[in-house]
């Protein structure tokens, strides 16, 4: 349920009403924007009596919330949510870049890339440490140490990380990344996203293989329904019937989970092409679309990358890449 207020509302009578809400078991969320404050209600709402809060002087109206998540709804909040880590934000009209490689191999290797695409204007640097695949005979990656090695690349540029986690057990191990990334295969682990829900650091949810836009928001809802309201939604792609890309790249997920949601959306070209000649137009695409940021692996030798080569970008091809976005941010903001 959403109760929405009327303009410069008495804050006593607010106060009153939000303390005889909280008494009845609902969880309040207050959302004041520039022209309206409105009070977004998570629980059992089918004992309140609407009429009574309707006469309030300080309502102007009520409405049902028929959606499964509630804190994700841009009903909840209408404006955006703006997400912001370090000196960039993620979110808000901006457009966010994240580059690096898929897994982290070497301290000359990660911070010669972090280098090179800070250059080139990325915002963030992403990074595997722990890497979930396919096969239990592929590189894992280089767990704790991987970790430190992406500290010492942002100590080196700056650059906030970006890393993604595989189990509740390794939430201690994360004290220094800056974005913890829920992968595709864990989009719907609950426990792990009942903790991270405990924590104050963003998250970067990626969307499952084959979940659909409700089910992406009700696991950011997990997140959210803890105390986490710092969710970015990541389309990487969704398993077809197609088989020429590794996945094919949802278009339609940004405008709709910005119609859904106030949660920034950002978009995996490389794991949704799976080839590297892919990622530029479907950046552009993405872009045009509106997505707030770009998720791009970048490696600065992919024919002998550890993990996943043939998606993965040059440094120089990230550089004219990332001038071209900028490019295409300002044609479709006019």
């Amino acid at each position: 349920m959403v109760v929405i207020l009327k303009k410069n509302p008495d804050q006593t009578q607010l106060n009153n009403l939000v303390s005889w809400l909280s008494g009845k078991g609902i969880d309040v969320h207050t959302t004041v924007g520039a022209t309206q404050t409105i009070l977004g209600l998570v629980g059992d709402t089918t004992h309140l009596d609407i009429d009574l809060i309707s006469a309030l002087d300080i309502v102007e109206a009520i409405r049902r919330v028929q959606e499964p998540y509630k804190n994700a709804n841009r009903k909840f909040h209408p404006q955006d949510t703006v997400i912001k880590v370090g000196n960039t934000q993620i979110g808000g009209g901006s457009l966010t870049l994240i580059a690096g490689p898929c897994s982290v191999e070497s301290e000359e290797q990660i911070c010669d890339i972090a280098q090179k695409v800070k250059a080139s204007g990325a915002n963030l640097l992403r990074g595997g440490a722990f890497k979930p695949r396919t096969s239990p005979y592929s590189f894992q990656g280089m767990r704790e140490e991987g970790l430190r090695l992406l500290s010492l690349a942002k100590k080196l540029t700056g650059l906030p990380i970006v890393t993604e986690i595989m189990d509740i057990s390794q939430l201690p191990l994360f004290d220094d990344v800056d974005i913890i990334q829920v992968g595709a295969r864990n989009m719907q682990n609950f426990e792990l996203l009942k903790a991270l829900g405990a924590t104050q650091k963003p998250i970067l949810l990626k969307r499952g293989l084959s979940s659909t836009y409700e089910e992406l928001l009700m696991s950011a809802e997990y997140i959210m329904a803890g105390g986490n309201d710092q969710v970015i939604l990541c389309e990487r792609g969704i398993r077809t019937f197609e088989s020429y890309t590794r996945n094919t790249l949802d278009i339609s997920a940004v405008p709709v989970l910005k119609q859904l949601s106030h949660l920034p959306v950002v978009i995996d070209p490389s794991h949704s092409a799976g080839k590297n000649e892919l990622v530029d137009p479907l950046s552009c695409a993405a872009v045009a679309a509106g997505a707030d940021g770009l998720i791009i692996e970048v490696h600065n030798d992919p024919p002998h990358a550890l993990c996943d080569g043939p998606q993965s970008i040059r440094p120089e091809a990230f550089d004219k890449l990332a001038a071209k976005l900028s490019r295409v941010k300002e044609i479709c903001s006019l």
